[in-house]
């Protein structure tokens, strides 16, 4: 498993000698994973230091922000991380689902660049990846490798975005201004399930021993970084509201499946609060659902496989989700026609100030709680958590099209109405299944075909998968990877993050 970034001891010396004259010479700290789920516990020379470091800025002082206790100014700490707690008049079940904001993350403005950070610092520490020499190439259907690439540039290293041709514009003029070179941003055919087109392109620059690829969907270092961090995160979140509401219990976490690395969260909230795991995809290409394909637009969430990093036999839920529903949301949660709408169903402005928070993805993980906590009736005492992944600063070119597709070219309060009415108020149990264990191994199975007869991965390594202790025995990873860290740090002689 050490090819997938496993590897607990330094395996290149000389690369790592290498790697540790740049970081001295750029001044470079890495904060620990610890850290990254703790902020507060970083040294007050790190804390001070982030003060004159604009978050949007190629500045190492920035890795010090990778993490999800960013205040809404994106320059300060807070002790609980920002969130939505959306009530009935929006959703229309009694429950209450609590949102993570995730673009308050520095750089990139959505939590993937925490993934991308998780995969390859531990890489740096161990002498697996050279940035004298290397390039890291990021495939992605959009977030990831935009982390992938900030990252990279902060650490020296030349990074490479790989993406589907198809994604939002604002993902792009985001690359077309951190890139080194235009040549960096690798379009691929197609849009958001067009994963395999990028597994391919992938192949065919592997082929360049400069090339190391990062591929989320099996880089475990993403799982392991939303297991300790983002799990971590949300349970301070679900924590302090149950301080103002004794007695909640915390029902289920739910996120689009993607490259299954926010999944991971859900393992470290079903061990603390015994929250099931709902995973969530579109209705278009309804894969872990209906073993199905298709195309879709909800952004962030690449899909017509199963994710190797996926921990299917702990999941509990599966919900299909529409990208018409989706899209019409979208509009309705950043327009003037829908905020009238809903301060008529008695929704408050706090509420409606924080809908821009949610982006595509973000409002199929809401739909996603809404439907399973339909499906599984609860009620007033059970919240379901979710994480807003991004914004939908990232999705005002996706505005007028859905306007024209969805409604002629409109979108008139009558319109908000029906969008509210159709897919949250009368959101229905349709496309959601609660797994058995046959269906668990049924979807688990589905990952033979792009893993094993594609990859290339062993069967043994493969099927290691299926069992609880497998993914209990990863987390062992993370201490060591900060004790290397630190070492690493201590041997670059920095001394604090400036």
């Amino acid at each position: 498993m050490n090819r997938l970034g496993l590897e607990r001891e330094i395996v290149d010396r000389q690369a790592r000698e290498r790697t540790l004259a740049l970081f001295r010479e750029r001044r470079i700290v890495l904060p620990t994973l610890a850290e990254l789920r703790e902020p507060a516990k970083m040294s007050a020379a790190a804390r001070a230091a982030l003060a004159v470091v604009d978050p949007d800025a190629a500045d190492a002082g920035n890795l010090f922000r990778v993490h999800w206790f960013n205040a809404a100014d994106r320059r300060s700490l807070v002790d609980v991380p920002g969130h939505v707690v959306l009530p009935s008049e929006l959703t229309g079940v009694a429950s209450p689902i609590v949102v993570a904001f995730g673009n308050r993350f520095p750089m990139i403005h959505a939590h993937k660049v925490l993934a991308a950070y998780g995969c390859l610092v531990p890489r740096l520490v161990t002498g697996q990846f050279d940035p004298t020499r290397h390039r890291a190439v990021w495939p992605s259907t959009g977030n990831y490798c935009r982390g992938g690439v900030a990252i990279s540039r902060i650490l020296g290293c030349r990074g490479v975005a790989v993406l589907p041709e198809g994604m939002s514009d604002e993902r792009f003029h985001w690359l077309e201004r951190w890139v080194g070179d235009r040549s960096d941003i690798v379009r691929t055919v197609g849009t958001e399930s067009n994963v395999k087109e990028i597994y391919d392109k992938c192949a065919e620059l592997e082929r360049d021993p400069a090339n190391v690829i990062f591929n989320q969907f099996c880089e475990f270092g993403n799982h392991l970084v939303h297991y300790s961090c983002t799990g971590h995160a949300l349970s301070t979140a679900f924590e302090a509201v149950r301080a103002k509401r004794p007695g909640l219990r915390l029902a289920a976490f739910t996120s689009a499946s993607g490259s299954a690395g926010t999944l991971g969260a859900g393992d470290y909230l079903k061990e603390r609060h015994g929250a099931r795991i709902v995973a969530a995809e579109a209705l278009e290409c309804p894969t872990l659902l209906y073993n199905g394909f298709g195309e879709h637009n909800i952004q962030g969430i690449g899909d017509k496989h199963v994710p190797l990093i996926h921990n299917v036999t702990n999941t509990d839920v599966v919900v299909a989700i529409s990208d018409r529903a989706t899209d019409a949301l979208h509009l309705a949660f950043n327009s003037a026609p829908g905020h009238e709408a809903l301060r008529a169903r008695g929704v408050g402005d706090d509420v409606i100030a924080a809908l821009p928070h949610l982006g595509l993805s973000s409002i199929c993980n809401v739909l996603t709680a809404v439907k399973t906590a339909r499906a599984l009736g609860l009620g007033p005492d059970d919240a379901l958590i979710t994480v807003a992944t991004d914004g939908s600063e990232l999705y005002t070119s996706e505005l007028d099209k859905a306007r024209a597709k969805l409604f002629g070219g409109r979108f008139a309060r009558a319109d908000a109405e029906a969008a509210l009415d159709t897919h949250l108020f009368g959101a229905d149990t349709d496309h959601v299944l609660a797994l058995s264990p046959r269906d668990r191994d049924r979807v688990f199975n589905l990952g033979y075909f792009t893993w094993v007869e594609q990859q290339k991965l062993s069967l043994a390594e493969f099927e290691a998968r299926r069992r609880q202790d497998f993914w209990i025995g990863l987390r062992e990873f993370v201490p060591v990877w900060d004790a290397l860290i630190e070492r690493f740090n201590a041997e670059a002689g920095v001394g604090t993050a400036r």
